[in-house]
């Protein structure tokens, strides 16, 4: 009997659209504008039409493809796809370089790259001619078997293949990565959240944002009859995001979907991230690490430190019920030993089918509401 329900969001409550869309913005920002590499200043600005947008998006993501690859190969988390693709046409870039600014490139590699690091490389670059080249990404991440957070190992072995640096910068989530989070804050949650979201201001202003515009994955009011439901059953649910908490929050309250929560069990990316720089070192605790759902099971209140020590797989795993779009949180729940609930609304759509089918999913649906019969054939 499931006792317990623990959601993901995006993807499965509400449409990862806008986040794909953030991304790809981010990555042309951190290629184009004068606060980055300044590769094509003139086309920046900060009020793309939806029909732009969707052009940079097919071009950095290949249609998309590269964000497939990347889930498929278990990475979850929107701030690590644009790490990466931006990390690697950082290194396509410099490797055009390289035959008369090895020395300048090999100082830049030694340390932590910030946007004062970028800053220096544009002013290099802009004395070359250099292109951008979104196609080989897949090919050159094909090459190798890494999984999950093993993709920014990755960077530095083509680093050492494409630029003959032995470095081991991008394997972390240093300073690059902080830039490029914070680049993507600006586009998602605009200038009027960016503050209060990062506890950085802007670097670039003129954003809206896409907070405001959430899209639900069903009708708003059946989900709210949806999660009604479960409160009525007396199961309790709970959210696992690698969301942060304004993203997710925000939206639950303008829904009316919080108050069928314990927000004690509303685990998003900030909980992560903070439990991450307090007790596991470089071990990134985000998925398919089953830490964001042991938290939710637990509650935040429960010491991070406590949670990690809790005997996997649990012993009442059969009474828990993770629901997910995505092999990250299938992962997740299998080494907590849950039963887990695909959704075919995330990124792939219905073509996941296949990849869910593979890895034994113990349910496929194609919506979350679906979710509601399972409940019921069991109870």
């Amino acid at each position: 009997m499931i006792k317990t329900v623990l959601f993901d969001v995006d993807g499965v409550l509400l449409s990862e659209e806008h986040y794909f869309d953030a991304s790809a913005l981010t990555v042309w920002e951190m290629l184009i504008s004068t606060n980055y590499l300044a590769l094509s200043p003139e086309q920046y600005k900060t009020d793309f039409t939806e029909s732009e947008i969707a052009e940079i998006r097919a071009r950095v993501f290949k249609n998309d493809k590269v964000l497939k690859f990347l889930k498929s190969r278990g990475l979850n988390a929107n701030w690590d796809m644009i790490y990466l693709t931006f990390s690697y046409q950082l290194i396509h870039l410099l490797a055009q370089i390289k035959e008369t600014e090895q020395e300048r490139i090999e100082q830049w590699l030694s340390q932590e790259m910030d946007r004062s690091t970028l800053l220096e490389v544009a002013q290099v670059l802009n004395n070359y001619e250099v292109e951008f080249d979104f196609d080989r990404f897949i090919t050159d991440f094909e090459a190798t078997t890494e999984t999950k957070q093993g993709l920014m190992n990755h960077l530095d072995v083509l680093a050492k293949e494409k630029l003959g640096v032995e470095t081991s910068i991008f394997k972390g989530k240093g300073s690059l990565w902080s830039v490029c989070e914070h680049v993507s804050q600006e586009w998602y949650v605009g200038d009027k959240n960016v503050l209060s979201s990062t506890g950085r201001p802007s670097v670039q202003l003129g954003k809206q944002g896409f907070l405001a515009n959430e899209t639900t994955l069903a009708p708003a009011e059946e989900i709210s009859e949806f999660f009604q439901f479960f409160i009525e059953k007396g199961v309790s649910i709970g959210i696992g995001t690698g969301r942060p908490e304004l993203e997710t929050i925000q939206p639950f309250e303008h829904l009316e979907w919080l108050q069928y929560f314990d927000t004690n069990h509303i685990v998003t990316a900030d909980e992560v991230l903070k439990a991450q720089k307090e007790v596991s070192g470089s071990i990134s605790l985000s998925k398919p690490h089953p830490f964001t759902y042991l938290l939710a099971l637990a509650g935040k209140n429960q010491d991070a430190a406590e949670c990690l020590k809790q005997p996997l797989p649990l012993e009442n795993g059969d009474e828990i019920l993770i629901v997910g779009d995505s092999l990250a949180d299938l992962l997740a729940a299998r080494q907590m030993g849950c039963q887990f609930a695909a959704v075919l609304t995330g990124l792939s759509g219905k073509d996941a089918r296949s990849e869910f089918e593979k890895h034994q999913a113990d349910s496929i649906f194609d919506s979350v509401l679906d979710v509601k019969e399972l409940i019921e054939s069991i109870s």
